[in-house]
């Protein structure tokens, strides 16, 4: 994977720029819970509420995809050419 330059002088970064920043490198994986799924992946069928998931998200935060395993989540990263990164 290429290696992204950044340089950051003061307030010259725009909020768009950096919501792209790591944007085709860099994938986030979240914990969250089964009562968060719907505001994140509206299509997803009803879950009992109470379980422990991992969501994957780009780097600007677009929900990818959902599992119950983090090692799912990072193997999913990966197959798409994506670093994993964790969120807490």
């Amino acid at each position: 994977m290429a290696e992204a330059n950044v340089a950051y002088e003061g307030n010259s970064v725009s909020p768009e720029a950096l919501a792209s920043l790591g944007e085709g490198h860099i994938a986030y994986v979240k914990q969250i819970r089964s009562e968060d799924v719907p505001g994140l992946f509206p299509q997803a069928p009803h879950l009992a509420p109470g379980l422990k998931l991992f969501a994957l998200h780009t780097a600007s935060g677009q929900p990818m995809m959902l599992t119950d395993s983090r090692e799912a989540a990072i193997a999913n990263a990966w197959s798409n050419e994506l670093q994993a990164v964790s969120v807490h």
